[in-house]
Parts: structure tokens; sequence; C-alpha cells
């Protein structure tokens, strides 16, 4: 079963690299640990999930504030937060070879019959589980950086390791500004950085990844409503899911037990997923309560209360944070829409995207490419589409089957071809759908309209 899921995994980053979605960071230069490039179809991918993530939780929702807070910030806030404290992993270092592993990923490998567990890289025996966890130091994730020209302590600065930090020093400055009503939430989508120490299983686990998180204020007074808000936002997060097309039997609730949850965190449930390499975390969700808001008015000296104006109380919000990450939620998609068939006796690979989110909606074909009237009609009804349709690609590359090889193999959901009957007769497009290839004719004039309705 193994061996089945690495090679699926293999055709995916295959796939990803020769079709445009992922390239390996620096890749001229040796590549970079833990570091991706994302082409062309990468960028639309993504681009498209963070559109209906904000479209979801931000623009269809009144409750909901966004924010972009600056990835370099002062050193108090992380010290406030705990990051510079203990933000850190356990790390048990190889003696034989110098490589540093995680101690839980370690831990996780078959000991040999003496109970000692090897070192992943050369195999060098580095001791029973108890003297592993003796041995294991503990190792800060955050990328250290300085502030201008000088050198000292003062002048220390990281690269932030989550954005939920930058919304809640935000917290006063828009409830200044906006004087919402509780509950409300300020989301965030942007770039997060840690210094994992073995990065792998390709996008999953990476030293540079990209976040969607939301910190959702609620009124710490009704217990049972902060439970039902908890509730709902979770449900929420497994509809959209849903919207991108997961599998729903791929999708796996975690309540987090006590002694597993992070320190700030009364409960946090985690939705994990079936990957080619095993079910992992996908996305988690946290009753923060109000861990954050006073750690940083203790810090600031800064009063980050809310006052209720029905009932002239002052408090501290508790806060609710369903998180998300891109980079993962790509992962997920890539594999879950990764598919083999057959066609005319020929294998096909494609990729099974929801129509929401995949780069390219439809690709506009003249059934061949040294035709001048075929070609004229496609490019007309190609910038037709292009002006009402986002992610419309004209082809007239090869013949008409490699080129629909070549959509299927990127996820486009429909390719239309303009043929001689089109030109001659006036007769409409082939509209050809991408998961059974069944192809239908259509005018040109109800075009638009026809994809916009199958896309939407």
């Amino acid at each position: 079963m193994a061996k089945t899921e690495e090679t699926k995994m293999d055709k995916i980053i295959s796939l990803a690299k020769r079709k445009g979605f992922v390239f390996q960071g620096s890749e001229i230069y040796g590549g970079l640990a833990g570091t991706w490039d994302f082409g062309p179809y990468g960028v639309a991918l993504r681009n498209n999930i963070k559109s209906l993530w904000w479209k979801k939780f931000v623009t269809d929702r009144e409750d909901m504030y966004g924010i972009d807070a600056a990835i370099l910030m002062n050193q108090e806030v992380w010290k406030a937060s705990g990051h510079v404290g203990g933000f850190s992993d356990p790390l048990i270092g190889c003696d034989g070879c110098g490589s540093s592993w995680r101690t839980d990923q370690l831990l996780e490998n078959q000991p040999d019959e003496d109970g000692e567990y090897a070192c992943l890289a050369c195999k060098n025996l580095l001791g029973t589980k108890e003297e592993i966890l003796k041995k294991t130091k503990k190792f800060n994730m955050m990328f250290q950086t300085h502030i201008g020209a000088s050198n000292d302590s003062s002048s220390i600065s990281y690269l932030r390791p989550e954005t939920a930090q930058g919304m809640f020093v935000n917290f006063k400055n828009v409830v200044d500004s906006f004087h919402p009503t509780l509950p409300f939430g300020l989301a965030q989508i942007g770039k997060a950085f840690r210094n994992e120490i073995a990065p792998r299983d390709f996008v999953f686990r990476s030293r540079e990844f990209e976040q969607m998180e939301i910190e959702y204020f609620v009124d710490p007074r009704d217990a049972k409503k902060v439970q039902a808000t908890f509730e709902e936002l979770y449900g929420e997060q497994i509809n959209f899911l849903k919207e991108l097309g997961l599998s729903s039997e791929k999708i796996h609730k975690i309540e987090v037990p006590d002694g597993d949850r992070a320190h700030y965190s009364k409960r946090s449930v985690d939705t994990e997923f079936d990957f080619p390499f095993g079910q992992k975390e996908l996305l988690g969700i946290a009753y923060r309560t109000d861990f954050d808001l006073k750690a940083h008015t203790d810090a600031s000296k800064v009063d980050l209360s809310y006052f209720d104006e029905e009932t002239k109380e002052r408090f501290i919000p508790h806060c609710i944070e369903p998180t998300f990450g891109v980079d993962r939620l790509m992962l997920a998609v890539l594999s879950d829409a990764y598919t083999e068939d057959e066609v005319d006796g020929e294998k096909r690979v494609y990729l099974k995207l929801s129509p929401k989110i995949a780069p390219v909606k439809v690709a506009v074909f003249p059934l061949l490419k040294n035709k001048p009237q075929l070609v004229e009609k496609a490019r007309e009804i190609f910038m037709m589409l292009k002006k009402e349709i986002p992610g419309v690609m004209f082809d007239d590359n090869g013949n008409i089957g490699k080129r629909y090889r070549r959509q299927d193999e990127i996820g486009t959901p429909f390719c239309v071809t303009i043929d001689f009957d089109t030109v001659e007769k006036g007769s409409g497009v082939t509209v050809r759908e991408r998961d059974s290839g069944r192809q239908e004719r259509i005018e040109i004039e109800k075009l638009a309209a026809y994809i916009k309705e199958k896309i939407s």
C-alpha cells in the first residue's frame, strides 16, 4: 500500500513541475530546502482558492474586517505572545552525518529489535526512545533578523511565524475606526515563516508558506453562545472544503486532547485529510480565550478591552481562531483531483478540479492551425469569452487529441472547438467536458452563458 501512495505522490510532484504549478525554490542553484516557487498555473490555482475563501469569510459576511499587517513587527510583540521564549520544536542531532531531525518525526519510525532508532539519513543508531528524549534540545523556529544599520539586541526583529499576532495588535485600531459590535472577526491572508528542522512532503511542510486566518472575537459572558459560535465556524471550514471539491470521505474531525493542545487553547479541533503520504492536519480551529489580547495589554500597557454600550461593562473579548494553510489546501486539491483513466485504449491523466478553482476555466481551439478562417473565428470567440470569464486560454498547438490531453492535465473543465461547420454553416461550436469527455454543440450566442452557468 505504501508503495502505491509514494508512486502517486511522485506523479503529482512530477505533474506539478511539468505543467507549471510548483517549482523547487532556487532550482538552478541546487535548490533551497523547504522553499517552493509557484508557476503560472500554481499562482492561478492559489489565487482562486484565496479569492473563494475571502468571498466566503469576508465579503459575503457583515461581521468580518480585512487586515494586511506587516511581516516584520516590533520584537516585543513576539515576546508578549510567547514565541521568543517558547516557539520551538524538539531537535535531535546525528553525530554520524550532522543531520538534524524533529524528535517526534524520528520516533514515528520503527526501532530495531533492540528498541533503537536510526538516523533517517545515514542510518547511524541514535539510541532508544528514552535516550533520544534525554538528548533532545529545543529549537526556536523563528527567523531572526535586524532592523536598520545597527546589529545589537534593540534592532532584533523576526519574520512572522504566523499572521495571527498582526490581527491582535490591530484589534484596538479596528474597534476605534469601525466600532464593531461583538461578535466580529478580523481576517488576513499572508506569508509566514518557520525555520523547520526537517521540511518534507512537498509543499506540506515548508519554511515559507501562506496562511488564511480569522481571529473571531466573542463575548465570554455567554459560554453557550461561545461554543455555538465555535461549532458554526468549524462547520463553515468544512463547507469551504466541500466548495473546493475535496472528497468528504477523506476529511476527518480530530478533537485535540488536553495534553496536546497549545498552551493558549481551551479547545482545539483539527481537520485532517487523507494525503498520499497519510492522514495529516489540513485545517485547525482553536478557542484561544483572552490569552492574546490580555498578553498584549499587559506587555504594551495599552488597553485592549471592549466596552459594551448596552450593559455599560468593559471586558476583554475571547477569541476563536479558524486557520487555513494555502499550501496544504493546494496540495490537498491536487492530490484529490489527480485521476488516471483510459480513453480509446490510451492512459489519460487529468485533474478533476472544481471549475470554481481551476486555473483555466475554458480553452478555445481552432480544429486546424493551418486554416486561417478557423483560426480567425477561434480568436474571435476566444476574445468574446475572455471579456466575460476569467481564465480563458487559446491553444492551436498539435492535433486536437493532444490539446485535449494538455488541458486535462491542468484541470481545464471545458474545451471549445471551432470547426468548418462553425464557419460555413453557423452551427455553433463543440464544447467538450473534461471528466466524461462528452461533447455538446452550443450556439455561439449562448456559449458564454452556458460556460458561466457550468463553472459557477
